[in-house]
């Protein structure tokens, strides 16, 4: 049985957005603009002053063949092996705090449910395993 919401009130019943606690891609695509000039998702493109950001979740910090990371951020890399969720989610709010003097030069996603939205698009670009 499918429960419209109005039903499910009158019933009692929780209804839960299915992206409530795992952030919505649709609306993270429109978060990644912040990203998309110095960043890209698509496979191949390594032309951009930042690094490839194609499966990105779960994968080794600072590890993009041909990529020339900040000091920084590869002292970073020997102190956090993954790009976690949960991490990217810290690094996204306020990249100099996580990894100062980082050569990336954006101030970082303030709302939380812009960078929930803005990680679960990029989850979906792709994994590293």
């Amino acid at each position: 049985m499918r429960l419209v919401p109005a039903a499910a009130l009158l019933l009692g019943v929780t209804v839960v957005s299915a992206h409530a606690d795992g952030g919505d891609p649709v609306r993270g695509e429109k978060v990644f603009q912040y990203c998309y000039s110095c960043h890209s998702v698509q496979p191949d493109e390594t032309t951009l002053q930042g690094p490839n950001l194609h499966g990105v979740v779960g994968r080794r910090i600072a590890s993009q063949e041909g990529f020339s990371y900040s000091l920084a951020l590869r002292a970073f890399a020997q102190q956090e092996e993954r790009w976690t969720e949960s991490l990217l989610g810290r690094y996204l709010a306020a990249p100099y705090k996580l990894v100062p003097k980082t050569s990336m030069a954006f101030p970082g996603v303030e709302a939380q449910d812009e960078r929930a939205d803005l990680i679960a698009y990029l989850r979906s670009k792709g994994s590293p395993f």
